[in-house]
């Protein structure tokens, strides 16, 4: 007779950990709902499913490496207005294309979004189960070289056939060398017909020869990639210019000219105190009261200066005379006009 404390013992073994968790609220569901034995057990085996696709498709989210937050509903297609936004959902919606080995190629200039499309069409490829692993173009076929320089290129080309579907981002930044494009090429064409690719590139078709050293191997790889393709062309202005121009725009600080105010200047100011500075309309004044010195003497009634004899010698000429004319003030002696150039 089947012992029930054996039970949760038997569903570890059997690695149904959503069974051993749940067999008895399910049972007492059954016992409350009327159900047979089999609605029992057919009830246990949906929620194991359930719970194991759940768990598959958070370990393939995690593995593919894709960047995060890039999704269709974050993407502004108005941005973008000749995008065709029903491709790129059917692409994200239906995994079919994938089990017919097709590729996507996303062609535009730097910064005008085909990574966040590709990243957004790797995201929704993920959610029905389908394996994809995101990876910088330079950084796999870096990982590539090295295999080849140890003898286990193979392997590792092999090893990729897991994921059905790799991206390839930023391709036009591989470097125009012979080590690097060979694996790059032995890469494109293990994967024909045999896997999908979703590739992003700043550089046409017409300008991979600047990838590839060998115009043949241009041809023939772009030959591969091109059969059994979607290409999508991405035109518009680079996002990340258009969001630094608006963050400096409302970052700008606003200039103001400081407020400049005229005093007039004391006649009786006392040791010690600071002179106001005198502002532009005030310069001339002041030029015209430093020259008129001996005026303002004379006519606050102080002694007159007397002026130092020439020192004997050669003649020189006399100072310019007129240069900066000065009217008599009201009440100054005209005996004392002698004193106007001190």
């Amino acid at each position: 007779m089947p012992q029930i404390a054996t039970l949760p013992l038997m569903l570890k073994q059997l690695r149904l950990s959503s069974i051993a968790r749940h067999w008895q609220a399910f049972l007492g569901k059954a016992q409350r709902n009327g159900w047979d034995s089999a609605q029992y057990l057919s009830a246990l085996c949906e929620q194991e499913l359930a719970e194991r696709y759940s768990r598959r498709i958070a370990r393939y989210a995690k593995e593919s490496h894709l960047p995060v937050g890039k999704s269709l509903a974050s993407f502004d297609f108005a941005q973008v207005p000749g995008l065709a936004r029903a491709q790129i959902e059917a692409l994200a919606g239906s995994s079919d294309w994938t089990r017919q080995a097709r590729n996507v190629l996303l062609f535009g200039a730097s910064g005008v979004g085909k990574t966040h499309l590709a990243a957004a069409i790797g995201h929704g490829l993920t959610e029905q189960g389908v394996r994809v692993r995101y990876f910088a173009t330079t950084a796999l076929v870096q990982q590539l070289q090295l295999a080849r320089k140890q003898l286990r290129l193979e392997d590792a080309l092999h090893k990729l056939d897991k994921f059905a579907t790799l991206l390839l981002d930023d391709f036009g930044y591989v470097k125009k060398s012979e080590q690097e494009t060979q694996v790059l090429f032995e890469l494109i064409a293990h994967r024909y017909e045999t896997g999908s690719l979703i590739v992003t590139s700043n550089q046409p078709f017409a300008q991979w020869d600047r990838i590839f050293p060998d115009q043949m191997m241009t041809v023939a790889a772009v030959d591969r990639l091109v059969h059994h393709a979607t290409i999508i062309e991405v035109c518009s202005d680079s996002y990340r210019r258009k969001e630094a121009l608006t963050q400096a725009a409302g970052e700008a600080p606003t200039i103001t000219a400081p407020e400049t105010t005229t005093t007039a200047p004391s006649t009786g100011a006392k040791t010690g105190e600071a002179c106001p500075q005198p502002g532009p309309s005030r310069v001339k004044e002041q030029t015209g009261n430093c020259r008129c010195l001996a005026r303002l003497r004379a006519r606050d009634n102080y002694p007159a200066v007397p002026r130092r004899a020439p020192l004997a010698g050669p003649s020189t000429p006399s100072r310019p005379t007129g240069s900066f004319p000065c009217p008599a003030p009201p009440g100054a002696s005209t005996t004392n006009r002698q004193h106007r150039r001190l």
